[in-house]
Parts: C-alpha cells; structure tokens; sequence
C-alpha cells in the first residue's frame, strides 16, 4: 500500500518541484527598482528577438516590443544561473514583482534554456516545451531576452521574459 501511494505521490512531486518559480531570499541587484534603459543585444539575442516576433505573427498574434530593462533582468538572471551553477526560476517572484513596479506589468512569464548552441535551437525548444510555448504564444505586449555566455565552460544561458502592460 505504502508502494502505491508513492508512486502515486511522485509524479506529483516532481511536476511542483519542475515549476516551482520563487524562492526565500531575493537576487542581490544593483537596479532593484529604477528603470535601466540602456542594453546592449547580443547576435543571439536579436535573432530570438526576429525569431519570437516572426513565430507570432505567423499565427496571427500581436509581435511583442524590447523593453531593454527586461532584458537587464534577463541577464541578471542568467549571471545568477552562472555563479551558482544551476538552471532554474529562482527567485522568478522578485524578478516579477520588479517588472510589476517598475514598468506596471499586470503579467509576466519566463523562458530559461542552457546549452543551447543556436537561437534557433533554443527558440525550437521552447517551441517543442507546452510551458514555454504558452508563454511565447501569450497574451503579452512586451519582453526581453539575454543570452550570457559562462567563460568558464563557454555554454549558453538564456532567460527570456514577457509581461503584459496595464
């Protein structure tokens, strides 16, 4: 009996323990709550920009606008990945609520991926994740994106952020 309920339990485990997007502690930013205007884009960056905004109008969706402030939160996280040495949404909840008061953002919703070679195999393997493209298909009018590089081990990490504005 006691077999059956865990099998039973962990699928349920693992989904939670999947999607869980926040944390205890916050990132240590050094924006917290005033709005970055300035981002410098990546190749990698601007071709998921063209990449998203050409899927979605493909099939019949508004394109979203850059808001370089998202992208510098992006990055953010994307560093946060590097020094840590992991591939999650820790801390999601702060990254959202910053968008929230910064920008008034009534929605937000995250892309991460690692080890990606490409923007098009990144971009197709969110398209290939349920998840991921809800959010790329979203009800969304903005995003932004970062694509940092780990100098130690020269792999991608890319965070990939959408909100809606009031």
């Amino acid at each position: 009996m006691k077999a059956k309920m865990f099998r039973a339990l962990l699928p349920i485990a693992i989904v939670l323990t999947m999607v869980s997007c926040s944390s205890d502690s916050s990132e240590s930013t050094t924006a917290d709550n005033k709005l970055v205007t300035t981002y410098n884009y990546n190749d990698t960056e601007l071709q998921l920009v063209t990449l998203i905004n050409n899927y979605r109008q493909s099939i019949g969706l508004n394109t979203l606008q850059v808001i370089n402030h998202i992208s510098y939160k992006s990055e953010e996280h994307n560093e946060y990945m590097i020094d840590n040495k992991v591939v999650n949404h820790d801390y999601f909840y702060d990254r959202s609520e910053n968008l929230i008061e910064v920008l008034g953002a009534e929605k937000v919703g995250e892309n991460i991926a690692y080890n990606y070679l490409t923007a098009e195999s990144a971009f197709n393997a969110w398209l290939n994740s349920p998840t991921h493209k809800a959010n790329i298909e979203g009800d969304f009018t903005h995003f932004g994106i970062s694509v940092t590089t780990d100098p130690a081990t020269g792999r991608k990490y890319y965070t990939n952020m959408f909100i809606k504005k009031k």
